[in-house]
Parts: structure tokens; sequence; C-alpha cells
């Protein structure tokens, strides 16, 4: 029979093996609230997908532009100011529309960075699909940062400048510019002013009251124009501190 002290001695280490296993556990997960399948593609995405494959088949490339449809839209509502501003860096556009984190880090995977492809400026801004698809501010943030990790780690040579995900919603209170405005505040603890560097640029977007105009983000999300405008002029110098 055992005695009442061995058996104290056996509940005491099964306890502490019980608790070890379990912080390995919540060590190993994947996700604050778990990493989402991008699951299958639509044809236009696909499609978009094999011509950005393409093009990092070409190189050339100095600066990457990575992004949703936000960053996709140089290509629409960008594009005179992309090609005045943007494009003498060697710039490449490798947004596609209603991305998320995941989404982008599938691509980097998968051939949007071919070998010939090695940029010195790689251009971040993800995540607004991902709060807005109900992934909580820790969850995107940890999405972003997986997404830096594929970078960091297929091309360490390369500076990352990520862009805090751009205000939405008409008024401040919307919910979420409040979920973005959270996001921002994880994702600026990434940066190492190294080979990461963080920048808002949300404020050159607001009106003096913290709305959104029309005249800007015409949807309240995408921008104009002008919105474009405000971008580059936002993040031109920086590119180009980094390119030096």
């Amino acid at each position: 029979m055992l005695r009442a002290t061995t058996i104290k001695t056996l509940l005491r280490q099964f306890s502490l093996f019980f608790a070890i296993a379990y912080a390995v556990a919540l060590s190993a997960a994947p996700a604050p609230d778990g990493w989402p399948d991008p699951g299958k593609h639509s044809p236009s995405w696909e499609k978009r997908n094999s011509q950005l494959n393409k093009r990092a088949e070409r190189g050339g490339i100095n600066v990457l532009f990575l992004g949703d449809s936000i960053t996709h839209a140089w290509e629409t509502a960008g594009k005179k100011v992309w090609n005045e501003k943007i494009a003498p860096l060697g710039a490449a556009n490798f947004g596609i529309s209603g991305d998320t984190a995941p989404d982008v880090l599938y691509r980097l995977k998968n051939g949007n960075l071919a070998a010939a492809t090695n940029p010195k400026v790689i251009v971040l801004m993800i995540g607004t699909n991902d709060n807005a698809k109900g992934r909580k501010p820790a969850g995107t943030t940890w999405a972003i940062g997986e997404v830096i990790k594929e970078i960091r780690s297929s091309r360490p040579k390369a500076k990352i400048l990520l862009l805090a995900v751009f205000p939405r919603g008409r008024y401040p209170r919307h919910a979420l510019r409040v979920r973005n405005a959270k996001t921002n505040t994880l994702l600026a603890k990434l940066a190492d002013q190294k080979t990461v560097f963080f920048k808002d640029i949300g404020p050159v977007f607001l009106e003096p009251d913290g709305s959104l105009s029309k005249n800007i983000m015409p949807d309240f999300l995408h921008l104009s124009e002008e919105g474009y405008k405000r971008w580059a002029d936002a993040v031109l110098p920086e590119i180009k501190k980094l390119l030096k």
C-alpha cells in the first residue's frame, strides 16, 4: 500500500507534468484565434496570382508593394500617381483584391518571391480584410508577423516598410476603424528598426475632425487618385532612405 506522503508526491509530479504539457500546447498554438486556411481562390484571383508569379520570374524589382485591393488599385485609381512617383523607383505592384495576411503568405511561399525577385524594399500593407472577417487585432497582428517572418527568411537583406492598416469607416468610432487602430498599436511592436520599419500614414487621409472624406476614400475604404497621391507623398521619403 502506498503511503500518504508517496501519494502526495505522485500527485505533485502529475500536476507539474500537466502544467508543463499545457504550457507547451499553448506555445504551439498556431495563433491567438486560429490560423485560417486561405482555401480555394476564385478564378480571377488565380489569374492575377499567375501574372504576379510570371512578373516575379522576370526579376528586376527594387521596390515591391504587397497587399490587398487597396494596393491592387494602384493600377486603376492610383495609376497616374504610380507612373509618376512610384514606378521610377523600379517598383512592382503585388496587391490582390480581397487578400488577407494568410493569402499573402501563401503567395510568397508559392511563386511571388521567385528566385529572380530580390527587392531591396518591400512595402507591406495588409490586415483590413483580416479584421473585417472577424479576426481579433492580436490574431491579425500574429498573421502579419508570419508574413514578415517569411520575407526575412527568404529575403534577409530586404528592408520591410510595414505600414499601419489604413483607417476605414467614415467616423472614428466605426467598429472596423477601431479594430484597425488596435491592430496598428500591436503592429508597431513588430518593427526592429533594422530590417522592419513601421510607419503609420493614416492621418494623411483624415479630415481635421478625424472623419474620412469621399474625396479621399469614396467608399470609406478604397482610395481615390488624391488618396494615392497622399500615400505616395507620405512613403516616398522613407522608401528612398531605405534604398540607400
